[in-house]
């Protein structure tokens, strides 16, 4: 072995750091989370609100761990693999169960249509980690944050209170609607974005290049 070599293997991080911490604590609470959301039907405003407060501590610790791994370079091939795993399921299952929940035609079409665009995308991401390098997009980001809003505030128990939060809630619900479906818009343009430029990194790839 290089000395070259000898000093990337001394210098590379351990699994065992905080981001992969993090990170596999967000793949922990999702069955938590499900099990609070649809806790009595989803009719239960404790357990809603307590399943609101997990996803929120998730979507915190996904912005913190990715933050500690870059600023004090713990990027792991773990966490590369496990990071996006820890995204998909915890909306994942938010879709899921605020399916269940409204049990609407819209809404598990919505489902559907976005769980095969995240898992598929991340399938061949992975796939492709060693040899291409996707940088994300900017429409990624703003799919990832309207996500994070949208599936925050429905899972929220906007239509079950009563009294003075009445008319709050049913604002903020039709807001969380509106995030939904802006979201879904963002998550079908950034998924061709990314695909094409897959492909575009493919076709560059077999192009031959000179000793």
């Amino acid at each position: 072995m290089s000395e070259t070599s000898t000093g990337q293997a001394a210098t590379k991080p351990s699994n065992w750091n905080l981001p992969n911490a993090l990170t596999t604590l967000r793949i922990v609470l999702v069955p938590f989370y499900g099990w609070a959301l649809l806790y009595d039907g989803g009719d239960s405003i404790t357990w809603r609100t307590v399943a609101w407060a997990i996803f929120f501590v998730a979507m915190v610790t996904d912005k913190i761990d990715g933050d500690i791994a870059r600023a004090r370079n713990l990027v792991t091939d773990f966490g590369k693999i496990a990071d996006p795993i820890a995204d998909k399921a915890i909306t994942g299952m938010a879709f899921i169960g605020l399916s269940i929940i409204m049990d609407t035609w819209w809404m598990w079409t919505i489902t559907v249509v976005v769980l095969v665009r995240e898992w598929a995308v991340t399938l061949l991401r992975l796939s492709v980690l060693k040899s291409v390098v996707i940088a994300a997009a900017r429409s990624g980001k703003w799919k990832t944050a309207a996500q994070a809003l949208a599936l925050g505030f429905l899972t929220l128990p906007l239509l079950e209170v009563d009294g003075w939060l009445d008319v709050p809630g049913e604002i903020t619900y039709g807001f969380a609607i509106v995030l939904l479906l802006v979201a879904f818009v963002l998550t079908l343009w950034s998924g061709y974005e990314f695909f094409r430029d897959v492909w575009k990194q493919r076709a560059s790839l077999r192009t031959p290049t000179a000793d």
